[in-house]
């Protein structure tokens, strides 16, 4: 029998709120598991490359306090690790070994990939990449050193796998990306003649395709392009950028496109990444079908989820703009095809919803409480 966390407190450490995709995800994640515990005590903190050593230290010794005095010493340690994320990473190596320490993987097939990323070295580019990127394998091998948590639950299937031979110590369990809770929209084939293009704007997300795709389309099919950075991108005519945004304006975003495109590409010299996309969950909220290529962990999936994967482009612009525009062409007017793969999404949407990704993690915990009695 499974251990009942009801009498258990949970140190949960993430970012803020807005500090990148992690953060917008931890305040998901953490509302769907907190009915699950006596008690949950978050411990929130900045982006990458915010803290000084001293503030590690006062870091690591705040999680500490916080494990020590959970009631009945029934506590269990759970930290969002991602690209950069020192905080949580640093906090938690120096814990007991008999606190049950977890961790979701953001960035796999490592837990943070810069283990020195100060806040000194955050303020010193070259200097950062000077010391990261020649010594790689002694970065990793910190990790493996350091790594506290036993248990890594991995959003996608292609990063569960590249993580397992890198942290053979470490259990990695394998859970969907939560779809967060989103109004139901109409399904895609009864939305405007559109796609859009959302999220975060940083290298490698495909934004620079933008042009080269409103030339090669018809001109009766929009494009629309929202999400934080997005207000900063070149005015092009017949592209609506909308910028950042957020509740009904989100809404009414999804519900004016029929389809996601996600030109992903290459974003790091530092080798393959396979995370989950925050955009793809998005997406799923609101039942819109996708169009992406097969980088990293995007060629896991396939139209039994909703999405048009177009694999094996190379790396040029003029093809992979090509290869988008005539995708797009092909479903956003096949309505049949767009009903089709809004019913797969809406499939994917319903197991990804927080009961059941709370009802994943929480088995995993109690399991892992158990066996630590």
């Amino acid at each position: 029998m499974s251990t009942d966390l009801s009498q258990t407190r949970l140190v949960y450490i993430a970012p803020r709120v807005g500090i990148g995709g992690v953060g917008d995800f931890a305040e998901a994640f953490v509302d769907a598991v907190r009915s699950h515990f006596a008690e949950v005590v978050e411990y929130r903190h900045g982006g990458p490359g915010d803290d000084s050593v001293s503030d590690l230290r006062r870091h690591s010794a705040a999680i500490r306090k916080l494990v020590a005095e959970a009631p009945g010493g029934r506590v269990l340690v759970h930290a969002e690790l991602s690209g950069g994320a020192v905080v949580p990473f640093w906090a938690t190596a120096k814990l007991p070994d008999h606190v049950p320490v977890t961790a979701t993987i953001h960035d796999p097939p490592h837990p943070i990939w810069w283990p020195a990323r100060t806040r000194f070295m955050a303020q010193h580019w070259l200097v950062n990449h000077a010391v990261h990127f020649p010594l790689r394998r002694v970065s990793y091998a910190v990790q493996r050193k350091w790594l506290r948590a036993t248990t890594l639950f991995v959003l996608t299937e292609s990063g569960a796998k590249s993580i397992r031979p890198a942290y053979p110590h470490a259990r990695v369990v394998r859970v969907p990306h939560q779809v967060a809770d989103r109004p139901d929209i109409r399904p895609p084939e009864q939305r405007p003649l559109a796609i859009g293009l959302f999220g975060l704007v940083y290298r490698g997300k495909g934004f620079e395709q933008i042009g080269a795709l409103r030339k090669l389309l018809p001109p009766e099919i929009a494009i629309r392009v929202a999400g934080r950075g997005t207000e900063d991108l070149p005015r092009i005519e017949g592209i609506d950028v909308v910028g950042g945004i957020e509740g009904e304006a989100e809404d009414a975003f999804f519900e004016s496109v029929r389809a996601i495109v996600m030109p992903y590409g290459k974003r790091s010299p530092y080798g393959m990444g396979y995370p989950s996309s925050a955009v793809m969950a998005h997406a799923v909220a609101y039942g819109t079908p996708v169009i992406c290529t097969d980088h990293g962990a995007l060629g896991d999936l396939g139209e039994n989820e909703g999405v048009v994967v177009l694999r094996g482009l190379s790396h040029a612009p003029d093809e992979v703009a090509a290869a988008f525009a005539d995708a797009v062409t092909a479903l956003v007017d096949d309505d049949a095809k767009l009903a089709t793969l809004g019913q797969e999404v809406q499939v994917q949407r319903k197991a990804r919803s927080a009961v059941e990704i709370a009802k994943a993690y929480t088995t995993v915990w109690s399991e892992l409480l158990e066996n630590s009695e």
